[in-house]
C-alpha cells in the first residue's frame, strides 16, 4: 500500500490536498492498530473471542463507505473533481475510513468485557451521590424533567440522541470528500476515532451502568421513545451476555463513564472552530452538542461527571489526533475560510 501510496503522490499535482502527508494517512491505522491489540488482549483475558455481535460494525462501516462513494461521485459530476481524486488521495480516504471502523469494532469488543475484567465493581453510587451535592440535593435528571416535561420534550430529545448514529458517517464522509482540505479531514477522523480508543479506556477506570439503571424509578414518568426502548434491549443484552458471554453474538454495551455521546459531538463542535469552518456549521454543532448533553442527563444515560469526561476525552483526541497528524491548524483554517 505504501507504493501505491507513494506512486500517487508522483502522479499528483503539487497540491497538498489531492496528497496529504503520510504521516496524516498512517494516523488512523496507528490509532486501529493499537485499540486493537488492546481488545486483543482483553478479550483473551476476559476468555471471549474477538467478534461483531450482529456485523453492527460491518453494516455501519458499508453504509459510511457508501455514502462516501456517492458524495465523491457527486464531487466529480457536479464539482469537476475527477483531477483531485488521485490514487494517492483515494488511498488516504480508504485507509481513513477502514481504520476508523477497525478502531470502531475494536471499541465494541473492549467496552462488551468491562464486567469481566472488572466484575462487582460498579461506582454509580458515587456518581449519583456526586450529581446530589452538585445540584444542591436534587437530581439532574429530575430537574430537567421539571423544566422540560416528559412528553414532547422526551420525543425530540430522543430524535436528537438517536440522531448520534447518522451523524457519525455524515461527519465521517465530509471530512474526507467536502473539506477542500484532505490534511484537515485526515486530523478530524483521527480526532474522532480516538474518541473510541479513550472512551474504552474511561469505562475500565470507573464502571457504571447510568442512573436510568441504578434509579429506574426516577425515569419511569417518561413516555416511551426510541430511546426508552434502546435502553431496554442494552439491558436485556447485558444480562444475556453475563449469562453466557461466550455464547455466539452476546456483548453488552452499557457504561456511564465516559459519555461517548458527548464526547464525539464536542470534537465535532471545537474541530469546526479549530477548522475555521463555516459560522452556521458551528452554530449547528454546538447546538447539537447542548442537545446531546441534556438528553444524556434526560434519560438517564450518564452522571455529570460521565458528560465532563466526555469532554476532557474529546479535547485529548484532538490535541492527539494534531501530534499525530502533524497539521498546522491555523495554515489549515486559512486554507478552509480561502
Amino acid at each position: 500500500m505504501i507504493e501505491s501510496y507513494e506512486r500517487g503522490l508522483a502522479a499528483a499535482p503539487p497540491d497538498r490536498d489531492t496528497a496529504p502527508p503520510w504521516r496524516a494517512v498512517a494516523a488512523g491505522p496507528l490509532v486501529a492498530a493499537v485499540t486493537l491489540l488492546a481488545a486483543l488482549i482483553l478479550t483473551a483475558v476476559a476468555g471471549v473471542p474477538l467478534r461483531d455481535p450482529g456485523g453492527v460494525s460491518e453494516a455501519r462501516f458499508v453504509s459510511a463507505a457508501a455514502l462516501v462513494a456517492l458524495l465523491v461521485g457527486l464531487d466529480i459530476a457536479f464539482r469537476g473533481g475527477r483531477r483531485r481524486w488521485t490514487p494517492a488521495r483515494v488511498i488516504a480516504v480508504v485507509t481513513a475510513l477502514v481504520s476508523f471502523y477497525v478502531t470502531y469494532l475494536a471499541y465494541r469488543n473492549l467496552k462488551s468485557v468491562v464486567p469481566l475484567i472488572r466484575p462487582d465493581h460498579l461506582f454509580d453510587r458515587g456518581l449519583a451521590d456526586l450529581d446530589r451535592s452538585l445540584f444542591a440535593g436534587h437530581e439532574p435528571a429530575a430537574l430537567l424533567h421539571s423544566a422540560l416535561g416528559t412528553g414532547f420534550s422526551a420525543q425530540a430529545l430522543s430524535a436528537v440522541y438517536e440522531g448520534f448514529f447518522f451523524f457519525i458517517p455524515l461527519a465521517l464522509a465530509c471530512a474526507l470528500v467536502v473539506l477542500p482540505n484532505l490534511h484537515a479531514g485526515l486530523f478530524f477522523t483521527t480526532a474522532l476515532a480516538l474518541n473510541w480508543t479513550l472512551a474504552a479506556a474511561s469505562y475500565f477506570v470507573l464502571p457504571s451502568l447510568g442512573p436510568i439503571y441504578y434509579e429506574p424509578l426516577d425515569f419511569a414518568a417518561l413516555q416511551r421513545t426510541g430511546v426508552s426502548r434502546l435502553q431496554d434491549l442494552l439491558l436485556d443484552a447485558r444480562v444475556e451476555f453475563l449469562q453466557d458471554p461466550s455464547a455466539a453474538g452476546a456483548a453488552q454495551s452499557i457504561g456511564a463513564f465516559a459519555s461517548l455521546h458527548v464526547s464525539i459531538f464536542f470534537t465535532a463542535a471545537l474541530g469546526a472552530h479549530l477548522l475555521g469552518l463555516n459560522r452556521y456549521l458551528k452554530i449547528a454543532a454546538w447546538v447539537l452538542f447542548a442537545l446531546t448533553v441534556a438528553a444524556t442527563i434526560y434519560f438517564g444515560w450518564h452522571y455529570v461527571l460521565d458528560d465532563v469526561a466526555g469532554m476532557a476525552i474529546a479535547a485529548t483526541a484532538l490535541l492527539l489526533a494534531r501530534a499525530l497528524v502533524g497539521i498546522d491548524l491555523r495554515s489549515a483554517r486559512e486554507r478552509t475560510e480561502g
